[in-house]
């Protein structure tokens, strides 16, 4: 029996090259890549409301730890801290008190070297300050009374620095230049309207803003109401106290024993008192 032939022996190739020289059909994996851009919406919906409500869930947990974390907070009184810390500082101080006494080292010189000389000198200063703070509240004097009012006006003082280095820079571009008998060179202005001497009069034209007028204003009710404050018991009242903290001691008094007392100062004020 004569073998085949090559032609009839070998219809693959020819099965593969007709496939290959026609139009290819759609692949599996050209069919998943259009299935898979068709998303189904629903779907995707309920993949965002899972992680919505998971974010929720997160968030809820997150509210109770801190709402927990802030009653414990609000239980404990805030005087018990600073306490405890107080006690906890003072403790640590005596114990490096007690470690530098036997190790035979000076206990001052070595806290000495946690500060620079700038940060000593002015704890000093503030130290220094503070006795003589102390040293000062009692009254002595009416003059010495104004003097502590004047500083503390003061210190509660707030100048318009800006508007000086304006009305400053002014003066310096319209200003005349003079020189001094020591050769020194000085801007002055020719109005007196920066510079003011005792013949000047540009301050009548001077015009404050509004800021400073209401600055003033509130200054004003506020040493009125101090005023009045310190005569609310009105202008007939007797006079019977010194200066403030010895009016305050003898209403206390006067609650704790006016009632027993009347009768005697009654007669004191009938001149009828044996």
């Amino acid at each position: 029996m004569a073998p085949p032939s090559e032609a009839s022996a070998s219809p693959a190739p020819e099965i593969a090259s007709t496939s290959a020289s026609g139009s290819p059909e759609p692949s599996t994996s050209t069919a998943e890549a259009s299935t898979s851009a068709a998303v189904d919406p629903a779907a995707a919906r309920m993949e965002r409301w899972k992680a919505l409500k998971s974010r929720a869930k997160k968030s809820t947990a997150t509210n109770m730890k801190e709402v927990y974390a802030e009653r414990r907070r609000q239980a404990v009184d805030p005087s018990t801290n600073s306490k405890l810390q107080r006690k906890k500082a003072e403790a640590e101080f005596k114990l490096a008190r007690a470690e530098a006494l036997d190790n035979g080292l000076d206990f001052e010189r070595k806290r000495a070297w946690d500060w620079t000389v700038e940060e000593a000198e002015r704890w000093d200063r503030r130290v220094e300050k503070k006795k003589k703070h102390v040293a000062d509240v009692a009254f002595q004097d009416y003059s010495q009374s104004a003097r502590k009012m004047y500083k503390k006006s003061m210190r509660e003082l707030n100048p318009d620095l800006e508007g000086y280095a304006k009305e400053k820079a002014k003066l310096l571009k319209d200003g005349q230049v003079v020189e001094t008998e020591d050769g020194e060179l000085i801007v002055i202005d020719k109005d007196g309207s920066f510079y003011a001497e005792k013949d000047s009069l540009a301050f009548v034209e001077n015009k404050p803003s509004k800021e400073a007028v209401d600055r003033l204003v509130s200054d004003l009710k506020k040493a009125e109401d101090q005023r009045m404050r310190k005569r609310k018991g009105g202008d007939d009242e007797d006079v019977t106290y010194i200066n403030d903290k010895n009016k305050q001691f003898n209403q206390k008094l006067a609650r704790a024993y006016g009632q027993y007392t009347k009768e005697i100062r009654d007669s004191f004020e009938r001149g009828t008192m044996i």
